[in-house]
């Protein structure tokens, strides 16, 4: 801006509330004021000084002029340069102009009160007393994150997009300092909107501006919540009785050889005072997910390898990953329990949360998967953990890290029979498969020598072993037949991929509605992982009034999401070949023969005879 020499019609000592403030040395230049704009000048810095705490004053030992001044560009409300803070002339007009009894949520008190913090803020960011913007801990938290391969040297931007009370905080680490200062000295409610940030300016100034009660627990959003469970979850971090590090075993699959890294909350149920029984509570266990958002189904090496696929932080009940895991993809999962206090486990839980809320990355295979953005939540959420040189790019690598560091107790898999039992280790479904199938095996000389096997043969070829079974045979071939649907409905949503969205796609009026369907499935889907998607204000982690208001909307986008999803599963049904279709059909005939077979054997044996089903191996 262009600079002159001020003549001082006066230069004072601006009084404050607090003895320590008396230090701060404001040097108003009023020689282009007229007296009541410099009057209403020194109400402002008085008011925005009033409000510092004492070490913010005391860092500050220099005079500091102030200027109002036309020169400032269109968006810019204030610079400081040197030992002069240069803020916007229409600021102080539009504070004269208030009405009378103005309060702090009027739109001019705020922006002007908000203008002198942040470049104060600056002043104190740049003194010896400050640094905070060159802080570790402080950039660990604004979202200026450590890369895995990058010696130690921090990613250039901060994917921490969603939420955020001014997207000018995101230009550089300095402007992040000065934004969250404003709201941490002026906004009551930002204690809770970002707890952990409120703790460390409060911690650095040794004080901290009053604030409400916040809304109990932690909030977030179960994207797959089932009927009758409540889409917005408040997680207590009290009942949270450790966490594990979840690792589902790799496979064949280029995307799976490696493995997947995962956290599980083993959260205890309510009522049950924390300790070890909570291990038996699985219907409450949580898991957070790092996870790849594919808004057009088919998965791309390239847009992987690219950053194309955003990259986003799930919450999901622990039986739907093991599900997923071990009867879809046949994946063993292990969970190892982390060594972390409760203060620990608190942190992680809160900055999971931000991350939930906040966080919009990009999935890239190598430097950004689940491995690499695990690490960083650990790294993030447990200041300990910074220190312990984790970083990895498998989840395997990981792991082994966290075992060296003595931070994971793999000791917990040494019994694998204990391991089970205790809920250390869920095995694939491929092991219990192939014991359903000896089981029908031994009463049925089935015509195959392993379950793989029998589950290649077509559904018509399967059907007359199934119409001879006894009561344990037959219990044993349903569970056979449910992994040959499921199998078979994961080739079918492969076919459908090709169909709808391969280089081959159909140009049809019946492919092209389709596609339009699915792309309306897929938008639902994105915003339910986006929770940011479903509020159009405020900031932070969402406080009362919001959740109440997200309860009620993401309900109802979880709704539509169901009903639309139903509608396009049958709907795209009709679209596979026909030897796909009528292989579904088959298998569903033959769940439905043993499903009636089941309960005629049962009236048959006088309903005694389940009891002995309990002994089929798990």
């Amino acid at each position: 801006m262009r600079s002159r020499r001020p003549r001082w019609l006066a230069a004072c000592l601006l009084a404050c509330a607090l003895p320590s403030q008396a230090a701060l040395q404001l040097q108003l230049a009023e020689d282009a004021l007229t007296p009541a704009q410099a009057e209403a000048a020194r109400q402002i810095l008085d008011d925005a000084t009033r409000r510092l705490p004492a070490a913010w004053i005391e860092s500050i030992d220099g005079p500091i002029t102030v200027q109002w001044t036309n020169d400032l560009p269109d968006t810019v409300h204030g610079r400081a340069r040197g030992d002069t803070l240069h803020l916007r002339r229409a600021l102080l007009d539009d504070w004269i102009a208030r009405p009378a009894g103005a309060a702090d949520d009027d739109p001019a008190t705020r922006a002007t009160l908000a203008a002198v913090v942040h470049e104060l803020a600056h002043v104190h960011d740049r003194s010896p007393r400050g640094g905070l913007s060159r802080d570790p801990r402080l950039l660990d938290l604004a979202g200026w994150q450590v890369g895995p391969l990058r010696f130690g040297l921090r990613l250039s931007n901060n994917a921490f997009t969603d939420r955020s009370p001014d997207p000018y905080e995101l230009d550089s680490p300095a402007e992040f300092v000065a934004v969250n200062l404003e709201y941490f000295v002026l906004d009551p409610a930002y204690a809770c909107r970002r707890p952990a940030l409120h703790r460390y300016f409060a911690a650095h100034f040794g004080a901290a501006p009053p604030h409400p009660e916040c809304a109990p627990g932690l909030p977030y959003l179960l994207p797959d919540a089932g009927d009758g469970q409540a889409l917005l979850l408040e997680l207590d971090p009290a009942r949270v009785q450790s966490v594990d590090y979840l690792l589902a075993e790799g496979n064949d699959q280029a995307m799976s050889r490696w493995g997947h890294s995962m956290l599980r909350l083993v959260v205890c149920a309510p009522g049950r005072p924390r300790g070890p029984d909570c291990r038996l509570d699985l219907q409450y266990h949580l898991v957070l997910s790092f996870r790849a958002f594919v808004d057009d189904v088919q998965v791309s090496s390239w847009r992987g390898l690219t950053g194309s696929y955003p990259s986003r932080l799930y919450l999901l009940p622990l039986q739907q990953v093991v599900d997923e895991y071990t009867k879809v993809e046949l994946r063993g999962l292990q969970s190892i329990p982390l060594r972390l206090d409760d203060a620990e486990i608190a942190g992680l839980l809160e900055r999971a949360a931000r991350v939930h809320w906040s966080y919009d990355g990009r999935y890239r295979f190598i430097t950004n998967n689940c491995a690499v953005e695990t690490w960083k939540l650990l790294h993030d959420g447990v200041p300990r953990l910074a220190e312990a040189g984790l970083s990895s790019i498998t989840p395997t690598g990981l792991l082994r890290r966290l075992g060296r560091a003595g931070v994971a107790d793999s000791a917990v898999l040494d019994d694998p029979a204990n391991a089970r039992r205790q809920g250390y280790y869920f095995a694939p479904a491929s092991a219990h498969y192939q014991a359903m199938f000896e089981v029908a095996g031994d009463t049925l000389q089935l015509p195959s020598e392993d379950v793989h096997d029998w589950l290649e043969l077509a559904p018509a070829e399967r059907l007359p072993w199934l119409e001879r079974g006894d009561l344990r045979a037959s219990a044993a071939l349903l569970l056979l037949e449910e992994a040959a649907l499921r199998r078979e409905e994961l080739l079918a949503r492969d076919e459908l991929k090709r169909l709808l969205l391969g280089r081959h796609a159909k140009d049809d009026a019946n492919s092209a509605d389709m596609r339009e369907r699915l792309d309306a499935v897929l938008a639902l889907e994105g915003q339910l992982s986006r929770p940011a998607e479903l509020l159009s204000s405020g900031y932070g982690l969402p406080e009362r009034a919001e959740r109440e208001a997200l309860a009620a909307q993401g309900t109802q986008q979880a709704q539509r999401l169901r009903e639309q999803g139903q509608r396009l599963h049958r709907d795209a049904r009709a679209m596979l070949p026909r030897r796909q279709r009528e292989a579904l059909a088959a298998i569903e005939a033959n769940i439905a023969l043993l499903g009636a077979r089941l309960r005629r054997l049962h009236r048959e044996s006088g309903g005694l005879d389940l009891d002995h089903l309990s002994d089929l191996p798990r």
